[in-house]
């Protein structure tokens, strides 16, 4: 009974979040629905204390991370160096091979540090125009954009600047560029098996062709040379390169402890370094990739900066909030009876390894978020996972890259944000391509349990 309690407030959050309805409003109604149940008295004291508690920290953690994401991406696109990027990565992998253009456009700027929103509206006037020549069903193009931005770039590859792989670096005390083998080895079986899998189905649909009456169908792009694609790149490598340079230099300029005292203050402010060396390395890396941008097409971003920039500083508080709430949520559900019975059921499996994977990439699934599923995931089982991991001698970097993986394995349910973005600006619907959105979504997950495999076999980090 005591699971079913627990349960409730998961399905009704899967529920709101499948219907539309904003997961900021409903989160915290789903999280005080068991504890009605459970003990109503606790309702006030649970929410300020436990719910806006939690969510208050994961702003605190990840708010600049979201924030300068989202504004770096804006100026990529507002400079026009994402199509630069475009144009180059088409006239080197050839216009026919429309759906491999299409996956690495996407792969190059998700791994460059772009927002996963920001490369959808940014690749999909290139996308829509490389499968209209190609003559290929622009049914299959969410596909292939979910491929680039929702899988290997986003959590598998190490060194990512997304979140799913900065979250776990602050409980493991990892780096973003943890367990480089087994997340490459990741990363390679998610693209090759997604471009077999995507191969074949265009294949399958010779003779279809692109269609006619979709909605929301772009403009033909400029394939004209703009910015250097050389120039237009740097402040993507310069993202690239500077985190793991941060990465590396923060311990040593900082120590274990850093501890900072102000005439203000009764008490110093003492800061474990291990624990936000992750974050702190991306941010700076951000901040000088926006910079860079910023000195590289001045003239440009200059006229357009206020305006184009406002959606982009909205979209990271929407981000922020609605994980921030699934953070919450995830706290009270942990804090229950009924969740504790479900975290001893998963102590039942043998290598700590899959159970993290089962827990992480269920509990994003069930919120329809990589980085909410990560959030609970991590708030409510990370000491059983660092327990587990060093009583089996698994190095805290290989956990870390498998929860990773996880939360991006089995969140693109239909009820996923970035799932239902992709469709909204393609112009397509659930019944014309989430089937092979789901696909992905299952090679996706089934590479989480290959590098385990490959870990278990091998002992390779």
């Amino acid at each position: 009974m005591t699971v079913l309690i627990a349960l409730l407030g998961l399905i009704f959050l899967m529920f709101v979040a499948y219907r539309g309805f904003s997961v900021i409003l409903f989160a915290p109604v789903a999280a005080m629905i068991p504890v009605l149940l459970t003990e109503p008295s606790a309702i006030p004291t649970v929410f300020t204390g436990l719910f806006m508690a939690k969510a208050v920290v994961f702003v605190r953690l990840y708010f600049p991370i979201f924030l300068l994401g989202a504004l770096f991406g804006k100026l990529i696109e507002l400079s026009g160096f994402s199509q630069s990027i475009a144009v180059a990565i088409i006239r080197l992998v050839g216009a026919k091979r429309a759906i491999l253009a299409t996956v690495m456009v996407a792969a190059v700027l998700c791994y460059g540090g772009v927002s996963l929103f920001v490369v959808v509206f940014a690749v999909y006037p290139f996308g829509a125009a490389l499968f209209r020549q190609a003559d290929i069903p622009k049914r299959l193009m969410p596909a292939a954009l979910a491929l680039g931005a929702l899988s290997f770039t986003m959590d598998a590859v190490p060194g990512t600047p997304q979140i799913q792989n900065i979250i776990p670096t602050t409980f493991f005390h990892t780096t973003a560029w943890a367990a480089p083998t087994i997340g490459t080895f990741g990363a390679a079986f998610i693209l090759v098996g997604g471009m077999v899998y995507l191969t074949w189905r265009a294949r399958r649909a010779a003779g279809e062709g692109y269609g006619e009456n979709h909605l929301n169908e772009p403009e033909m792009p400029s394939l004209e040379k703009g910015v250097p694609w050389a120039v237009a790149i740097l402040p993507l490598v310069a993202v690239g390169v500077l985190n793991k340079v941060f990465t590396d230099l923060m311990p040593h300029a900082f120590g274990a402890k850093d501890t900072v005292s102000l005439p203000g203050l009764k008490e110093a402010l003492v800061t474990d370094v291990p624990a936000v060396t992750g974050v702190w390395a991306l941010e700076a890396a951000l901040l000088c990739g926006i910079l860079l941008t910023v000195a590289l097409a001045f003239p440009i971003i200059r006229v357009r900066f206020i305006e184009g920039t406002r959606p982009a500083i909205a979209g990271a508080l929407l981000a922020t909030m609605n994980t921030a709430s699934e953070f919450g949520f995830g706290a009270v559900i942990a804090a229950l009876p009924g969740f504790l019975a479900v975290r001893d059921a998963l102590g039942g499996l043998p290598d700590p390894l899959v159970r993290a994977a089962v827990a992480t990439t269920t509990l994003a699934g069930i919120t329809g978020s990589a980085s909410g599923g990560l959030g609970i995931a991590l708030s409510t089982l990370s000491g059983q996972f660092i327990a587990s991991a060093q009583a089996a001698g698994i190095p805290l970097q290989v956990m870390h890259r498998v929860v990773a993986m996880a939360s991006g394995g089995m969140d693109d349910l239909p009820h996923n944000g970035a799932v239902i973005t992709i469709l909204m600006v393609t112009g397509l619907t659930h019944r014309q391509s989430y089937g092979d959105i789901f696909v992905i979504t299952l090679i996706k997950t089934a590479a989480v349990f290959a590098a385990i495999g490959l870990y278990d076999a091998t002992g390779l980090v």
